[in-house]
């Protein structure tokens, strides 16, 4: 049995995809006879501050599902004040570097990127103790950055973040990317770096359709997960157009925009918008199963970014309303898993919404129990981890 390391920002029982998307990679490797460690901080997000279990505490070591999980100290922040978020990220990395210094590692390490500074340090330690390096790359940094305004091109932070970039790229024994965008992105810096792609898939272990479509005239769309500038969740509901038609909007989450969109809906409570939230993952896929249409935002095409909630929503069986540009729109198509609406383009939201608006219930069940078999033959985790253990990734 191989021992195999992980590094990464983000783990249950905190929320969110990046969370998911790492313990799901941990489960599997441990299905597959890998002995998994994880490290990560102390449960923080998405909230920005520590969860009561690990207030007052240092460092933690769990077992969650087998897996050992060694949590180290963070100053949480969620602040949207770019200094704050790089204070919250050296705090891990500072008490990170000494660890994989001082402490014994296995020889195989996923390091997890972004944030991009936290998989530079991590990087930088490895190579020197000359560890087998999978960087495990879900967004494309500094690139995405600047897509979102939030670095600008050309700036210091910007040249140091490029620099940053090339060297984890060169240092990595081999690359994961979750588009195919991505290691195209890094074959243009070092076309002999060794890529494999590796896809957001969830394991629900749901071998039925679970969905009940409803006989009431309403239908409901939902947006799940993080409530951040990227998503655009607030904008989204300033926008959306839903008087006069049989759509409602639910929303469950957490996030940085979480106190402007109940804010907004107070002020207007003749939207049919309701927010519910943050849940339990289970528990929310308990509720959404009287739900019909799963909506994937972004405010803006970023080059790379594949959301997972295309994975995630289309293999329990929901319809994708997909307004985020890139590869993201490809994956829906090919897919046959929905519809595609041009990124940024509200009115054309709209006119989407109202053709959906008449679907019939009978059409919307088909659509689901199609996509429910497309996802389940197409979005495999299981194969997809056998396939990279077979080429040695692991």
């Amino acid at each position: 049995m191989q021992d195999i390391l992980i590094i990464s920002n983000y783990y249950p029982p905190e929320k969110g995809a990046a969370a998911n998307r790492i313990e799901q990679m941990a489960l599997q490797l441990q299905k597959n006879q890998c002995n998994v460690t994880v490290l990560c901080p102390l449960g923080n997000y998405p909230k920005g501050e520590l969860f009561p279990e690990y207030k007052g505490k240092f460092s933690v070591t769990e077992n969650q599902k087998g897996i050992r999980v060694k949590r180290l100290w963070i100053y949480p922040s969620n602040s949207k004040n770019i200094l704050k978020r790089i204070l919250s990220i050296l705090s891990f990395s500072t008490f990170l570097v000494l660890f994989l210094l001082f402490k014994k590692t296995p020889k195989k390490v996923v390091v997890q990127s972004p944030p991009l500074l936290l998989s530079f340090l991590s990087v930088a330690v490895l190579s020197l103790k000359r560890k087998k390096i999978i960087l495990n790359v879900s967004d494309l940094w500094p690139l995405a950055a600047i897509e979102l305004n939030a670095l600008k091109k050309g700036s210091f932070s910007h040249k140091i973040s490029l620099f940053m970039e090339r060297f984890i790229y060169k240092k990595a024994t081999l690359l994961l990317g979750q588009s195919q965008e991505i290691l195209d992105h890094v074959h243009t810096l070092f076309p002999d770096k060794k890529g494999y792609l590796y896809r957001n898939f969830p394991d629900h272990a749901v071998s039925n359709l679970e969905l009940v479509t409803t006989q009431e005239p309403t239908i409901k769309i939902f947006y799940a997960g993080l409530l951040g500038v990227a998503q655009g969740v607030f904008d989204l509901c300033r926008t959306i157009e839903l008087t006069g038609t049989r759509i409602e909007l639910h929303i469950f989450g957490d996030g940085a925009e979480k106190n402007e969109i109940e804010n907004y809906l107070n002020a207007h409570p003749e939207q049919p918008i309701f927010f519910h939230g943050m849940m339990e993952r289970s528990e929310l896929h308990e509720t959404l199963k009287r739900f019909d249409i799963a909506i994937v935002p972004l405010t803006t095409r970023i080059y790379g970014s594949v959301p997972s909630k295309i994975f995630e929503y289309g293999s329990l069986g929901f319809p994708i309303l997909y307004f985020g540009g890139g590869e993201g729109e490809n994956i829906v198509l090919e897919n046959n898993m929905g519809w595609v609406v041009p990124v940024g383009d509200y009115d054309a939201m709209n006119a989407q919404l109202k053709a959906i608006d008449l679907l019939t219930k009978e059409k919307l069940e088909e659509m689901k129990s199609k996509i429910f078999i497309q996802a389940k033959q197409t979005f495999d985790i299981e194969k997809q981890v056998k396939s990279l253990l077979a080429n040695d990734v692991f």
